[in-house]
């Protein structure tokens, strides 16, 4: 006599659940977390002493979509030729400073969209690409930004030392005297500029700096 073999409903379930983690593996081995906000990145401060840049922190870069293409992932960079912004009705692209010690770039133009990355460096530079009602979209000197409120940015203009060591001089030529001596990546406030030379004040000292060692002036702009 020949009997049916006993199937128990636990071994069933257990079959299943071994199905159900093997299947779970290869997500958990991807490392799909949820993202968190960006820590704020210190660099080193300007130079102490001149009120306009006193700040230690700098600014931290994001690569921040527009709006419509949030999950491009893209770097916002500056656009390609002036034009009139909608709201403002001045020159796009256009360098402008950070006001506050603390701005949020937002992944679009309103408060419900989520900060993304914090300026952190009061009187950065920035250029405006973009403009929408009351938000301004900027980007930092790597061409990363976001979109930031009109009121955190100011018209006042500044630029960021490229060059590490860049004197400056008593005069807009090679052969002038040194000034000082600023570092990579100062703040300095941007007087007034010819077609290859700038005046600029940083720490109590004031100079010269040839455009090419300066980040927040275009190539082309004069002023006086």
């Amino acid at each position: 006599m020949q009997t049916k073999p006993n199937r128990s409903p636990m071994r069933g379930w257990a079959i299943v659940l071994a199905i159900m983690i093997a299947a779970a593996a290869p997500l958990a081995a991807e490392g799909l977390r949820p993202q968190g906000r960006p820590a704020a990145l210190a660099i080193p401060a300007t130079l102490p002493d001149d009120a306009s840049v006193q700040t230690a922190a700098a600014a931290v870069p994001a690569s921040v979509p527009a709006p419509g293409d949030a999950d491009s992932g893209a770097a916002v960079g500056p656009t390609i030729g002036p034009t009139l912004g909608p709201e403002t009705n001045l020159p796009l692209p256009r360098y402008v400073s950070l006001k506050s010690r603390e701005g949020n770039a937002r992944r679009g133009p309103s408060l419900s969209h989520r900060v993304d990355w914090v300026f952190v460096r009061e009187g950065m530079p920035l250029q405006i690409i973009a403009e929408y009602e009351n938000w301004r979209r900027v980007a930092d000197r790597d061409g990363l930004g976001g979109w930031v409120h009109y009121s955190l940015l100011s018209g006042a203009r500044t630029v960021i030392v490229d060059q590490d060591m860049q004197p400056l001089l008593a005069q807009p030529d090679v052969g002038a005297p040194q000034t000082a001596l600023l570092e990579a990546g100062v703040i300095a406030r941007l007087g007034e500029c010819n077609s290859d030379w700038c005046w600029l004040s940083a720490g109590g000292f004031r100079g010269w700096a040839p455009k090419t060692a300066l980040w927040g002036v275009g190539a082309e702009e004069i002023r006086d």
